[in-house]
């Protein structure tokens, strides 16, 4: 429940004691049954929908920690195609019904102010779930919960400069325009390999997170650069996978005429690591079931959250790494 609904329903209860106190030794039980203690708090999840694996075990982790079985009835809203305007319609509709607490992982970025406002004059916490807002209005919602897209990108621009340390030729395969996560990520890579001048960026371009349509972009860049391509960086683990079927195709050899840095850190990426075929792979753990829990619990007892809370994530730079981790993978 709300914070306010929590508190009115604790003093209707207290009133109703005072005036029952008489019958407490013959009707105590009853009154435990029929108390709050038994209600469903009710959890609206504006999700994001099919998107690759990392996305599903994400809403998955989500999807088994609000269960019944823990008290929380939660409503799975994922979008139509990952269309905004169908995360709006559910997060409105969230907002009418009343929901106890809203969970929101954004398609896009921007264009969420409104909704936030009507959010919180309902007196409804809005939890966001991976992706950030833009602009980053902290007033708005109760916190973020996300490993640090700047730091996990980070880590693969500091592999590469010791991978490539004459610099190297690169394309960037990137997710969708608009999205928070895109617009991190970019800056980590940017703020260490950018002012480089070892390193020359042939391009970047969307592939919407698709192996198809990463392996599409890069079978171009490959063709327009005469092979001469030594480095990939693919913002997600599935155009990662694109890319490598681009290599091969254009009769080179991944992991050795092409590097290729990755971030999700799911189980397809660390099994083409284990074979050599990527080059890097760094984590970003979505496995943070239990911390949106005890977030809900504590904003919904009237505790304060910090604004963002990072999901640690690790990384895997060998195949050795990959082998070790692969057996007790979750996703």
């Amino acid at each position: 429940m709300s914070v306010r609904k929590r508190f009115t329903k604790t003093a209707a209860l207290i009133t109703v004691g005072v005036m029952s106190l008489g019958l407490a030794a013959c009707s105590g039980d009853d009154d435990k049954k029929a108390g709050g203690d038994g209600d469903l708090t009710t959890i609206g999840f504006v999700a994001v929908g099919p998107e690759g694996a990392w996305r599903q075990a994400n809403e998955t982790n989500i999807q088994e920690t609000f269960t019944k079985e823990n008290g929380f009835d939660l409503k799975y809203a994922p979008a139509t195609k990952l269309d905004q305007k169908s995360q709006i319609d559910a997060f409105t509709s969230f907002v009418d019904e009343g929901v106890d607490v809203i969970l929101l992982s954004a398609t896009e970025g921007s264009g969420w102010e409104e909704s936030l406002k009507r959010a919180q004059e309902a007196e409804i916490p809005v939890i966001l779930i991976d992706r950030g807002i833009e602009p980053n209005n902290t007033d708005l919602y109760v916190t973020r919960i996300a490993p640090d897209n700047i730091q996990v990108s980070t880590s693969v621009a500091n592999w590469a400069i010791s991978e490539f340390p004459d610099g190297a030729n690169y394309f960037v395969l990137e997710g969708p325009a608009g999205v928070s996560v895109v617009n991190e990520r970019n800056q980590g890579w940017n703020d260490m390999i950018g002012d480089n001048a070892n390193f020359n960026k042939l391009g970047a371009q969307t592939a919407n997170w698709s192996t198809e349509e990463a392996k599409s972009v890069f079978e171009t860049v490959l063709k327009s650069n005469n092979n001469d391509v030594q480095m990939v960086f693919a913002q997600n683990d599935e155009m990662g996978l694109g890319a490598i079927q681009a290599v091969e195709e254009a009769g080179l050899v991944p992991g050795k005429d092409v590097k290729i840095a990755t971030i999700d850190g799911t189980k397809n990426a660390l099994q083409a690591l284990a074979d050599g075929k990527l080059s890097f792979v760094a984590e970003y753990n979505p496995l943070f079931g239990d911390t949106a829990l005890d977030v809900v619990n504590k904003t919904l007892d009237g505790q304060s959250v910090d604004p963002y809370i990072i999901v640690e994530s690790k990384t895997f730079d060998s195949p050795e790494a990959a082998k070790t981790a692969l057996p007790e993978r979750k996703f």
